[in-house]
């Protein structure tokens, strides 16, 4: 398929995308979009990670080491 004929099939469909318009569930889009409290995500379980302090801050990078050198 030519370049011309590619193209105008890009174009054909990005305007069905632009001008075509769904039905939209817009109950489910609310609901998406408020989110719900209980995601289902234990937090408490990654506080104590937050809380640890990052031990490899001393640690020298390659670059480092090669800039030292």
């Amino acid at each position: 398929m030519g370049r011309g004929r590619q193209k105008a099939k890009h174009t054909k469909v990005a305007r069905e995308l632009k001008y075509f318009s769904p039905d939209t569930d817009l109950s489910a889009l609310q609901s998406e979009l408020r989110g719900s409290d209980d995601s289902g995500i234990d937090l408490d379980k990654w506080a104590d990670f937050a809380a640890t302090p990052n031990t490899n801050d001393d640690v020298e990078s390659e670059d480092d080491k090669a800039q030292s050198a």
